[in-house]
């Protein structure tokens, strides 16, 4: 607030937009980019696909247009070659008192083609003498929001506020990493990355900068999750599953549907060592859809059952839920094991039978929803919890069922979203993670075509032959929450225009407005058959299972992630038959949609999928972590990019943790008292799974 430029109304909005209140915040908000800002350019030189550039010029007039809320100023700017306009949208009265016609001055911005005319619209402007009295050369630029720039606090004010933190610190910073890790790490002293990361001196001093920020973020994100994670192995026990008893080896010799594959014979056993150490297992099982996932989790149940323990399944959805129920109940038929579901549809005559049964131990296998973490839900000796689709749960709701036996029961959690390696080492990177990257023998991997929609009567002969063959049919249209009333418009007007062109079939509707009953029982009418088109939202991404469904034509798959158009994919192919996923789009495509569609086409390699969509979205898009309440709070390291220096922060943490658990030592001080910090400001917080 008392920095020069500041002021209790800035400050205010520096708190509220940006969580900035102090010195220090003010130095860890980073450039999001730089510029060089060495080069002055005439106006003849400039054309519409320019990035930023500065000029040498003055303003001749202003022009005010349009009334009310619409208006805006415009300008013409000139120099000795040419006139380019400049527009204003906001604070236009405060523009035309602070910059003068036919005064000088440096011009930065982005010229854009508008009306076909060039245009600059909220440039930076400085006279002359200010320009050359400040850096010119490598500068950042600082991400910032309308409601910054209705109070003047564009770039250049952060930029402004940061010189004035620097230069009231008159002491080097005080360092954050103890002497002898920037030594073994070849990195730059903290002082001289924060004076380089925001006013770089050199391209190589900048480089250094961002090794050593990012480094130092990664490195205290790893160390406070495996310090969890040894905390964990020496102070929590787990129950010890001795034996492979009676109902595993009756199922497996007598009720196994197929022959298992290779990786999920790995699985199972690194499952089984697991449980077989005294040590609560928290293991992640990473497997694309109809991988057999579900599969080794009745494995790992049945280890469980065998030794004496209950177990509970819980999926994010009823249908998911419903699905599991039907499912396990028919793999064990006639081994006489006590299965029961329990999700809000559970009527209370079934659920007074269930809550006994289930805490006198009669139940051995309890699967449901969210239902299974109520406090009424209380286990005679719970020792093993499988969660599907693990990352639709809430931290808090997950470990709820920790809580439900004196001692922590073993905790398998399952995800059908391919996770990249990066992703995985931070969201959880507590967590021992197994893969299951093969698919039972007989799958025919599905095949992915890009169709423009002028071409759609095509495609609804080869449809046609599909239904006449006695396959099923998906047709998915977006449903984004911001046009929600428009994509619903799209999905029924799609519902009617189906119905027409297949007149001579069943067709359902399923969407996120209906309640509960009437989806589930649009859905069952599919998987039972007696509809042969499914119209829908991605509300069937996870949960329903139709070997007989063969096509997934996905409506403007441009709409979509690439994690999301995988999700969809994974609805057919789950029987023996050739499936096919058709991508329709518009001829208008960006580049970033089309290298999404290629990747499609290209492979059905979930995990190569998932490290793309890191790529091209960032990991604050990715499926499921927004769903959790989880958000990334890394300033500076991008998952998708430093990978590298993930592993090397990794290996720098573990390192230490082996020699010093607890980090008491003299030399591990600062690191202590670091995550401290770090913790209370909840910059660390939000990757804990459990």
């Amino acid at each position: 607030m008392y920095l020069p430029g500041v002021g209790p109304k800035k400050a205010d909005v520096l708190r509220k937009e940006i969580d900035v209140i102090s010195w220090e915040d003010i130095l860890y908000y980073f450039p999001y980019k730089y510029i060089d800002r060495s080069k002055i350019f005439k106006i003849r030189e400039i054309d519409g696909n320019m990035p930023y550039i500065q000029l040498k010029g003055k303003i001749r007039y202003y022009e005010t247009i349009g009334e009310g809320h619409k208006h805006r100023l415009t300008a013409e700017f000139y120099d000795n070659t040419g006139s380019i306009d400049l527009v204003w949208f906001q604070n236009i009265k405060a523009i035309q008192n602070l910059y003068k016609p036919e005064t000088e001055y440096i011009l930065f911005g982005k010229p854009t083609f508008f009306n076909n005319n060039i245009n600059i619209a909220h440039p930076e402007l400085d006279t002359e003498d200010k320009f050359f009295n400040r850096e010119v050369g490598v500068q950042g630029q600082y991400n910032t929001t309308e409601k910054m720039k209705n109070v003047f606090l564009h770039s250049r004010a952060i930029q402004k506020i940061i010189t004035s933190v620097l230069e009231s610190i008159k002491e080097p910073l005080p360092e954050t990493l103890p002497n002898y890790i920037i030594q073994k790490a070849h990195v730059t002293s903290l002082d001289e990355a924060i004076r380089n990361i925001h006013f770089p001196a050199s391209p190589v001093l900048l480089r250094n900068a961002e090794f050593r920020l990012k480094f130092e973020e990664l490195f205290y994100l790893q160390l406070n999750i495996l310090r969890v994670t040894k905390y964990r192995e020496k102070r929590l026990g787990g129950f010890l599953f001795t034996k492979v008893g009676d109902y595993f080896n009756r199922f497996y010799s007598e009720n196994l549907p197929f022959e298992l594959t290779g990786a999920q014979k790995r699985v199972v056993r690194e499952i089984r060592r697991d449980m077989n150490c005294s040590r609560q297992m928290n293991r992640l099982l990473q497997g694309d859809v109809g991988s057999g996932k579900t599969l080794v989790a009745l494995l790992s149940i049945l280890i469980a059952i065998d030794n004496g323990f209950q177990t509970a399944l819980m999926a994010p959805t009823e249908i998911l839920a419903n699905q599991h129920f039907e499912t396990v109940s028919q793999l064990l038929e006639g081994l006489e094991i006590e299965v029961r579901l329990l999700t809000g549809s559970t009527k209370k005559k079934e659920r007074e039978k269930i809550l006994p049964d289930v805490q006198a131990g009669k139940i051995q296998i309890l699967i449901g929803t969210h239902a299974l973490i109520e406090d009424t839900v209380v286990f005679a000796n719970l020792g093993l919890v499988v969660i599907d689709e693990q990352h639709r749960f809430g931290v808090a709701q997950r470990a709820k069922l920790w809580k439900k036996n004196t001692v922590p029961p073993h905790i398998l959690v399952m995800t059908a979203t391919p996770i990249p390696r990066t992703l995985a080492m931070t969201f959880y990177g507590d967590l021992d993670v197994s893969v299951i990257d093969e698919l039972p023998p007989g799958r025919k991997p599905i095949k992915t075509l890009h169709i423009y929609s002028a071409k759609r009567n095509n495609l609804y002969s080869s449809v046609r032959q599909q239904l006449r063959a006695g396959r099923q049919v998906y047709i998915v249209y977006p449903l984004i929450e911001e046009s929600e009333s428009m994509d619903l418009k799209n999905l029924t007007a799609g519902f009617e225009t189906t119905k027409e062109i297949f007149p001579e079939y069943q067709v359902s509707m399923v969407h996120g407005r209906m309640k509960p009953a009437e989806k589930e029982a649009e859905m069952q009418k599919f998987v039972a058959g007696e509809t042969q088109i499914m119209v829908a939202t991605t509300v069937i991404e996870v949960g329903v299972n139709v070997p007989n469904a063969s096509v997934m034509i996905i409506e403007n798959a441009e709409r979509f992630g690439l994690s999301q158009l995988h999700q969809l994919r994974g609805r057919v192919g789950r029987g023996a038959d050739q499936s096919f996923c058709i991508l329709l789009t518009e001829y208008e495509l960006s580049e970033n949609t089309r290298r999404r569609i290629a990747i499609m086409t290209e492979t059905n390699d979930g995990f190569l999928i998932a490290e793309e969509d890191l790529k091209l979205r960032g990991p604050g898009d990715i499926d499921g972590t927004q769903q959790s309440g989880i958000a990334f709070n890394l300033k500076i390291a991008n998952l998708s990019q430093d990978g590298q220096i993930l592993s090397l922060a990794r290996d720098f943490a573990l390192e230490i943790l082996e020699a010093d658990s607890l980090l008491q030592k003299p030399e591990n001080v600062l690191l202590n008292r670091q995550l401290k910090k770090l913790n209370q400001s909840k910059q660390m917080g939000w990757f804990m799974i459990s």
